[in-house]
């Protein structure tokens, strides 16, 4: 199991960890559109940097195991405010499936925030462990 768990762990981060690096580089190369819409939404579009910044300095963060708790409990709360933000319209099928998505990432996140980010992990290694598992 220990083998599992030192594996599962950085394979988790990296797919928990790419849709908001993504989604943060994608808001830079998009910035007018993305402002746009968040205005649209009701969302002040000065706050779209912070939002960038929380997408890919907290995203690979998470990735690398680096202050992984803080980072993930930033993210589970950012996924959260945006499912509520931006994915409530209940009665369109798409943004009902884009709100569970959101709530989903979160619960994931809430994880590392629980158990730490595990193997393989910047973490792990200031802590004195090997790049295992704790």
């Amino acid at each position: 199991m220990n083998q599992l768990q030192n594996f599962s762990a950085p394979v988790g981060r990296i797919f928990l960890s790419m849709i908001f690096v993504m989604s943060g580089l994608t808001k830079i190369s998009q910035y007018a559109g993305t402002q746009g819409y968040m205005e649209s939404m009701g969302v002040p579009g000065f706050l779209l940097p912070l939002v960038i910044f929380t997408e890919v300095i907290a995203g690979l963060a998470v990735l690398l195991g680096w202050q992984a708790r803080l980072a993930a409990l930033g993210l589970a709360g950012f996924s959260v405010l945006s499912a509520l933000l931006f994915h409530s319209d209940f009665s369109s099928q798409a943004e009902m499936t884009n709100f569970m998505k959101n709530i989903t990432i979160a619960g994931g996140l809430l994880v590392i925030v629980a158990h730490g980010a595990g193997g393989f992990s910047i973490d792990n290694r200031l802590n004195g462990k090997k790049f295992t598992s704790s």
